[in-house]
Formats: C-alpha cells, structure tokens, sequence
C-alpha cells in the first residue's frame, strides 16, 4: 500500500463530484477521454458540447510541465482537436529520462480568460499536518512557487476556515475575487480530507465572473485508505508512471496482493531484460536492485518485485509462475539469470515459500532450459536450510543450473556472481536443519541460575523511568531506554507463535520472568492460553477488553499491537489513554497515513514512543524483542542476540533489520539494541528519535542506520551531526540508489519508500551524510566493511573492550515445528482411508479437493472419490 498518482480526469471527476462550497463550480464532468479505440460517432452524442464549444486537448498520462512541452492545444474546434491527435496519438517521446508513448488524451472546453484570472493552489502531507500554497499568479510560468507562494499549515485534525484563508493566503488577490477562492480553497481543503488525498495541485485555477474552472489538475491519493473511501472512489485506477506501461501480470499481482494477508508485488521494466529478480522482503528487494545496478546491469534489469509476509505456497506459486512467464517470451543471447534472493527471514518459513516457487521451476523446466536461464539463491531464516536444500534438489532433477547459497554468504553476493563480477565458489555445507543451534551437548538442559549474567556491554539495567520530569503544562518526555529486562507488555491479538517465540527469547536471556503478562482479544471471552517457559508450561491470560487487562497487570508499559490493519488504529488511541503504556509497537501494514499522523499527534502529547506502523518491532538483546523480531532461535543466537553488545542500529525495513543482526554480529561484538521504525512515509517514530536516544545511552558505543530512498528524515542526522548532538561514530547508508539510475519512476516495496524530488534520493542522501561526517560505504556491498573499520578503531582506542562470551541456556523445541522440519516422527492417533489432510488442501483418492469443485463432482462424484477411492461417472 502507498501513496499513488491518479490520472487527472480521476481527480477531477472525485472532486467535481464531492467538493462543497458555495463557489460555482463549472465545466462539472465536461471531459472526455481519448484513445485509439475511440468512437468519434459515440462520444459525440455522449458529450453534445464537443460539437459547439471550442476545445482544449493535453495528454492524460502524469506527465509534468505539459504545457512547457508543447503537448497542450488550446482554443480549437472538434475537427482541428481530431488533426492534432492525428500527429500526437500513439507518438513516441521523451520526457527527462523517461521515453514513452502517448496513449490517452483529455478533451475539456476551452475557458476564455485573461492571466490576472489564474491561479494556483496545492495541498500536501507531511508528518506534522497539511499545507496550504496559493499563489495569485498561476499557469505555465509560475515557475518556484515554494518560495513564491502564500504557505498555510495546518495541524492534525485543525479546520480550516474562510478567515484564516482571507487573511494568510489571498493578501495579493482582487477584493472582488476573495470570498469565492476562500470558500472553494476550504471545500478544496474538505475534499482532500475527507477521500484520503495525500496531493492536489490545481494549476491554473481560473476564477471569472462566471465562476471557478478547474483546468489542469495533478493529484495523488492513499491507496491504503480504500476499504474507507471504496464507496466515493468507486474502482479507481492507477496508471503507471509516464515512460513505463501497464501489464496484465502486474494487474493479476496485484489483485493476488489485495486479497492475501501476505505482501505481493511486481513491476516490469524491461520486458526484454535478461536479469530478473524473485526477492523477498520489500527492503532487501530493494538492496538486490541497487546492486544490480552498481555492477552496470541497469539496462538488463527487467523487474521490480518482492514478496513478504509469509505468502503460503500457493501465492507463491501464482507469484513465481507469473515471473517465469515473463521471462520466458523472449530470447536473450546471453541467456538469461534469475536471482531469487532475500535477508533472513524474522518469521517466514522459507521451506514453505520455497515449495511454490520450486512447484512453478518444475512446471516451466523446459522453457527455462530452452531460454539459458541460470538461477541464483541466496535465504537466511526459519528452514531455511531445507529451502535451500529443495533448491539445489531441483536444480539436480530438471538439469537447470541452480547456484544456492545460505547466510554463510553476503545478501547480495550472488548478484556479483550472476553477472559475472565474481567466482562461484563450491557450496559449503550448511546445517542439516534449523535446530542445529539449539541443541547444545554441551550445556544443561535444566533452567540457569539466577545470577547468570548475559550483559557484555553494561551491566546496569535502567527502567523506563529513566525520562526527564517534564515541566508544567509541556508534554511528557519520552524515555530513554524503551525496554529493559524488567519490562512486562501485553499483546494486543492471538498471535500464539510470536508470543512464544518472546518467550523463549527471555528464557535464553536467562531472564527471571517472561516478559508477555496478558494478551487481549476482544472475539472470545477471558481464558488462559498455554505457553512453554523453557521446560515447563504456564498459562497467559487473555482478556476480551483492554480495560480489565490494564486494571489487572499495572505493571505493564509496553503493548505490541497485532491488530490488523481496520482495527491498529482504533485499538492503539484506546491504549494510548492508559498513562501506564510508555511505547507501543504496531505491526500492521497498510493503515492510512492520516490515521497514523493522528495517533503520532496524540503520542506526542502524551510522551508514548510509537514503533511501526509497517514495523517487524525491535530487540534489544539480553533484555527483550518484539514479536517476530530477529526471527527464531537459531537466528538469535547465531547472531549473538541473547546478549548486549555495543552497537545500536535503526533501519526502515524489517526484514533487513535481521541482516543487521547478522552483519553486525559477524564484524563488531554484538548489537546492544535494533529498531525497525517502518516503511511507511511517516512512521511513528523517525530515525533521529532513536538515534538521539542512543548517543544519551552509555553502553552504545557506535550507531548504524540503514535509511532508504524517499523522504527527508536522514537530513536531520545530518544536522543533528553538525550541531554537536550526535558525537559517536554512526555508519550510515540510504537503500535505493538505482532509483536515479532507472528510466521511470518506480514505487518500490515500503510505502515511503519513492522520492518526489531530488533531496529525496538515496544518492543525495548518502552524499550529505558523507559530508556531515558520517562513515557512508559506497554500496551495501561494504556496509559490513565500514562497520568493522569503525569498531575495530573503536577497540583499538579502549572505547570498547570485549568481553568473554558466556554460553546460553538451551531452550526444547516445540514439537509441531520439530516434526515441521523432520526432526521427529509419532505414530498417528488414528488412521483413515478416506481422505488425506496432510498438505495444504485435502485430498480425496488422490484429487486435490479444488480439483473436485472445478469439474463440479457433485455429491454421488465425491461418495464415489470418499467410499470407493475411485472416479465414478457421477455429475452435479
């Protein structure tokens, strides 16, 4: 989900539609759209006016500075407006970088005016509320209206009204013209929040004796507010940028995407490009598509895509058979390379994702033989080992060339290998599964003494109460330190795993408590839920309302919200009136920005410090994590997170937060604490919040952010470094570096993560932090090679002196996912020749239960398939 244009003819028929005001709006619906296909005969009668007024005619495809191009013919009657399409329609141009066709033309009536009639308006989101630009001298010229125009901002939720327009945006306007444009602005302003309008630039607006036209308008709207705004909006479409066209697989991704909980996403850039990519994780999707083009492969790059979320394996298949599809239509002389890549999963089953993709390779085998096409893999996370292992498997069986590699190997590793910048090396071996770090011969298995201690870094455990006393009437500081190994936080939905999953991480950070008190689900009555706490069994109570689980567990400060994304909002403003909750961590995607601007307000007023939304959570090591952050047990303590170290990381993305545990793990002496803030464009808290909150803690020695392109947030590293308050080495690199590489602009996996301007860049970025005085590598490729420089300075200096590793207790596993990744067997409790449940549909005699309902069996088919074991000639 993320903020998406709208064509211009959308725009205006939502607003000419919705707006209020007592401004006489004309030309209401007087557009036409015009293609190839069109009917002159038809829309003719349809619109009556295009045989008397005299026309206006201008691309409808979000290409900016029309009029400066010469794409815009004004003042022409229907027969000069056809001849002029004759030498337009289906032309190829360029516009900067982007090269395209032009498709599809607005036709509106000409509106007769003089320039002192024109105007210009827009309203914009930021992270602090809405603003207001009007200029009273509009149209082609305007030229740099930021520092021309009239500026209004607005706060959360404050109105606007017809004074505040009068007096702050039309100071330079006519007296004659002012009550209409301040009541259409304020209608303007209405329209925009009510259908979740995230941009609106209308230039010129023209104001006449007669009334107020619309004439050119440039909108944008947020795309995760539909399940609010479906009933106004109808079925909005959304076009591709300019230079770049629409293709049926990217619908029917898209639609796969709309209706699963998982995150699904395709683009095609270059049909006929020989470097595809299959990438899971909407930051690591990202990081593939730098390197990619790093190493001079931007021009053969053929997608964008990622898929997260733990889509099952029949999303996966649809996903993977779509991109091999695609890949297969042409020929390439070189061949073609497939890279299905990844970071290390937080909850994935990567052995379950696998199946689907495997299931589409062995489908496609033969098209992919006869198209050279040689495959890539490289996956870290929960058994992953058997993905991989699967992987290689067929790659053996079908005589593709597939290279597969785990998380012994560098993230983007095997794009160098792809495009031929480095070796294949042999495979190393890899575990046989992923308990191979769990099972410790050498340690008891009996729970650890109390007085073990895990910390490495420091051995001071602050409390949250550690923020400064606010004064008088100002609002609460927020604290310093989020989580301790005190902390206690209820779980806001049944999110069984997860739970466990925090539960095992506090036993093996030797904690004397579980950190989890109470879950709360508000679709059942109060019970208990059984958890494991390392050897033995406990109950969590559950409560139906937030209330009773507050009033009973005081001690509380931290709620994770697993609430799905129509109820997070809601639920997060009902705990943020309990004073007790000091953070609250928001796990789902696709909340609408102004719902999350909201509760970052009222956050703010109240001194909670919010995580996410969009967000896997956070961890700090030896003390507590959220969810399904740092993934399962042999994840955690592969990279050493039962203990503190001294390096504090904040990343955007999730899923790459867990290669930074692995990469810091594997160059420094651990991670002290990790935040994934979120991919949204304004996340509940911002980089420089947690940055700040690190340089005020001792045991941080060293800071790495992992920022991406979009936004402005990592500029306020940049300040923050010049003015003196951040003095500790900070590595930092902004993801997102081939965006000013690519020929069309490209939303790529997180919601913010696209730049409107050039300050927005990744390059732009990562050059004002290198000249701020942050360590910035030049790739992601040498991330972790600037991370040791900096620590290894650090040690040689006596800043950091590292300490013995002391070994963690052993935590059992559980017995669904040890048989998961067949570690154990049990004999069935009972057995049955009728059907077999085992997979991920049931089967009867052998059909797959789809495949009864498509050939429409009926009943006496499905007795036949249940008490004969064999097709009968039976029919519905």
């Amino acid at each position: 989900m993320s903020v998406k244009a709208i064509s211009e003819r959308t725009g205006k028929e939502l607003l000419y539609k919705y707006i209020c005001t007592t401004a006489v709006v004309r030309n209401r619906f007087s557009c036409v759209t015009v293609t190839t296909d069109t009917n002159w005969d038809c829309i003719t009668v349809d619109h009556p006016w295009l045989l008397t007024e005299r026309l206006v005619v201008k691309p409808d495809q979000l290409i900016k500075r029309r009029g400066k191009l010469g794409l815009v013919a004004v003042d022409l009657k229907l027969e000069s407006v056809q001849e002029w399409l004759k030498s337009h329609l289906m032309t190829e141009i360029t516009v900067g970088n982007a090269k395209g066709v032009l498709k599809k033309f607005l036709i509106e009536p000409f509106v007769p005016h003089i320039q002192e009639e024109e105007f210009y308006v827009c309203i914009y989101a930021s992270r602090e509320g809405s603003h207001v630009l009007f200029h009273h001298e509009g149209g082609v010229e305007i030229g740099d209206v930021d520092n021309k125009a009239q500026r209004l901002t607005l706060g959360i939720d404050e109105k606007l009204m017809e004074e505040i327009v009068t007096q702050q945006l039309l100071v330079h306007v006519p007296d004659d013209k002012k009550e209409v444009l301040a009541s259409f602005i304020v209608g303007l302003f209405n329209l925009y929040e009510d259908l979740y309008f995230t941009y609106l630039e209308i230039n010129p607006l023209v104001v006449t004796k007669d009334g107020v036209y619309v004439l050119d308008m440039a909108a944008k709207i947020d795309s995760a507010a539909e399940y609010i705004c479906k009933p106004k909006w109808g079925d909005v479409e959304f076009p591709p940028p300019f230079g770049r066209e629409a293709y049926p697989e990217e619908a029917y991704i898209a639609d796969l995407d709309s209706k699963s909980g998982a995150s699904l996403k395709l683009t095609v850039l270059n049909p006929s490009g020989r470097i595809w990519t299959m990438v899971a994780g909407g930051g690591a999707s990202v990081v593939y598509s730098d390197t990619i083009c790093d190493l001079g492969g931007v021009d053969e790059l053929a997608n964008y895509g990622e898929y997260s979320g733990s889509p099952s394996e029949q999303q996966m298949y649809d996903y993977a058979k779509t991109i091999l599809l695609l890949m297969t239509r042409e020929k390439h002389s070189d061949g073609k390379v497939l890279i299905i890549g990844g970071s290390i999963a937080n909850f994935t089953n990567v052995a379950a994702t696998f199946k689907g993709i495997v299931r589409a390779i062995k489908d496609y085998q033969e098209p992919l033989k006869e198209h050279e096409v040689t495959i890539f893999v490289r996956r870290g996370g929960p058994n992953y080992q058997e993905g991989l292992r699967v992987m290689g498997e067929v790659g053996k069986t079908t005589g593709i060339p597939i290279h597969v590699f785990g998380t012994e190997t560098h993230m983007t590793a095997i794009v160098g290998m792809a495009l031929g910048h480095r070796p294949i090396p042999n495979q190393p071996p890899v575990a046989a599964h992923t308990a191979s770090f769990l099972l410790n011969s050498s340690a008891s298995a009996a729970t650890p003494p109390i007085t073990r201690n895990t910390s490495l870094s420091e051995h001071n455990t602050c409390s949250v109460t550690d923020a400064i006393t606010p004064t008088t009437g100002a609002p609460p500081a927020k604290p310093t330190t989020l989580f301790s190994r005190q902390t206690k936080v209820i779980v806001c939905g049944i999110q069984t795993q997860a739970v466990q999953g925090m539960l095992d991480f506090d036993y093996v950070c030797s904690r004397d408590e579980p950190s989890v008190v109470a879950m709360v689900y508000p679709y059942t009555g109060d019970h208990k839920q059984k958890f494991y706490w390392g050897h033995k069994e406990i109950l969590l109570s559950v409560y139906k309302n937030m209330a009773d689980a507050m009033k009973k567990h005081p001690d509380v400060d931290v709620l994770i919200n697993f609430a799905s994304l129509r109820s997070a909002f809601d639920s997060t403003m009902e705990t943020l009136q309990y004073p007790q909750i000091r953070t609250i961590a928001i796990i789902a995607e696709g909340i609408p920005e102004a719902l999350t601007r909201k509760l970052i307000k009222t956050a703010d007023e109240k001194g909670v410090t919010i995580i996410g939304p969009a967000t896997v959570g956070g961890i700090k090591p030896g003390c507590f994590k959220i969810g399904n952050t740092g993934g399962m047990l042999d994840n955690i303590l592969a990279s050493k997170l039962y203990r503190p170290g001294s390096v504090a990381y904040v990343s955007s993305s999730g899923g790459m937060s867990n290669e930074l545990n692995n990469i810091i793990s594997h160059t420094t002496d651990g991670v002290y604490e990790g935040v994934a803030i979120g991919g949204d464009r304004f996340p509940g808290s911002t980089f420089m919040d947690h940055v700040l909150r690190y340089q005020d803690t001792p045991g941080i020695k060293m800071i790495v952010v992992l920022g991406e392109i979009g936004g402005t947030e990592e500029y306020n590293i940049c300040q923050g470094i010049t003015d003196g308050l951040i003095t500790k080495p900070i590595v930092c690199w902004c993801i997102g570096t081939c965006a000013t590489l690519l020929s069309s602009e490209v939303q790529f996996g997180h919601a913010g993560a696209c730049a409107t301007q050039v300050l927005e860049t990744a390059v732009a970025k990562n050059q004002a932090l290198r000249e701020a005085g942050a360590f910035v590598p030049n790739s992601f490729d040498e991330l972790g090679d600037v991370i040791k420089f900096v620590y290894d300075d650090l040690v040689t200096n006596g800043i950091i002196v590292p300490e013995q590793e002391v070994p963690p207790p052993t935590v059992p596993m559980d017995y669904s996912w040890a048989r998961e990744l067949g570690l154990i067997r049990k004999p069935a409790s009972f057995m049955t020749s009728i059907c077999d449940e085992r997979g991920q549909e049931v089967i009867y005699a052998g059909m797959p239960i789809t495949e009864v309902f498509k050939e429409e069996m009926g009943v006496g088919g499905v007795l036949g398939l249940l008490w004969f074991q064999r097709r009968h000639g039976f029919r519905k």
